[in-house]
């Protein structure tokens, strides 16, 4: 029998502040001090959309370290430029997205890409933060470059709406993004007027986050721009209605139950390993930036 997941709760942003001097965020979570009730995701920051002028010294984040877990960047406009101390870089534009497993260790910087930089524009993108089991924390680190045309997307029920599937699986279609922790990624875009209904897992922590534009969902509940909804993991189907054309992400993954200790860029699951993963950055043994 089909159970629609009921809304528990719609968040707007905690906080809004520069990361480096590139990125103007609104962060959802963990501002409001959730973490089981999202788990296996760990931040939500949304970058934008915001105008940038000319410059010859890309703006970005220097070099900084990550343990523990995975950062996931989807750039919607503009370009980023990434490298790190395992030796991966690359450039992802809109569309495209950058997952980066830091597991044991690794140390990156994430610029504006240089000739976007130099034209200026409008920056807008996402990144997330996905956790890592404990036996999988000290794990090789890994780099993943998913452009746009890789991730394959079809029809919400006609002309009205577009899914694309960056993790997991929706209707048999496989995202391209590999993951440790069972996740799917989507990413949708629905015209005014629209409705369409999802199938999510039983089980998930499930939540939904609009960019632009406005839905209501499972008929009553409205949720607008650089909101998020979070549905209760129980039941299979969300009913959503664009109010306006809307760009949407949902979130769905398998909940970790472990402690969770965090410290900066470092996301742990005991104090002591924060004070080793700092001693480890410290001495160097997470690598460094030529």
């Amino acid at each position: 029998m089909t159970q629609v997941k009921l809304v528990t709760g719609i968040y707007t942003p905690g906080s809004t502040h520069m990361v480096g001097d590139g990125f103007p965020v609104r962060n959802i979570f963990p501002s409001h001090n959730l973490t089981e009730e999202i788990s296996p995701f760990l931040l939500l920051d949304y970058a934008g959309p915001a105008s940038f002028p000319p410059t010859e010294q890309p703006r970005g984040v220097g070099e900084h370290p990550h343990r523990g877990f995975e950062t996931v960047t989807i750039v919607y406009q503009g370009k980023v430029a990434h490298r790190d101390s395992a030796g991966n870089g690359g450039i992802i534009g809109p569309g495209d997205v950058q997952w980066m497993t830091a597991a044991s260790g690794v140390v990156h910087e994430e610029l504006h890409e240089q000739a976007w930089a130099k034209g200026g524009g409008t920056l807008q993108m996402i990144q997330l933060w996905v956790n890592l089991p404990k036996s999988l924390k000290m794990g090789q680190p890994r780099y993943q470059t998913v452009l746009n045309e890789d991730i394959p997307q079809f029809n919400l029920g006609g002309q009205g709406g577009v899914i694309r599937v960056i993790a997991g699986e929706y209707e048999g279609l496989k995202g391209p993004a590999k993951t440790f922790t069972p996740v799917h990624l989507y990413d949708l875009r629905l015209e005014a007027g629209h409705r369409t209904e999802l199938s999510l897992p039983v089980g998930y922590n499930t939540g939904l986050f609009v960019l632009s534009g406005g839905l209501v969902l499972n008929g009553s509940d409205k949720v607008g721009e650089a909101e998020m909804a979070l549905w209760d993991p129980q039941g299979t189907k969300v009913n959503l209605e664009a109010t306006e054309e809307a760009r949407v992400l949902v979130l769905s993954g398998e909940p970790i139950l472990e402690p969770v200790a965090r410290m900066g860029p470092f996301v742990m699951n005991t104090e002591e390993e924060l004070v080793e993963a700092v001693n480890d950055y410290r001495a160097g043994r997470m690598g460094h930036l030529d």
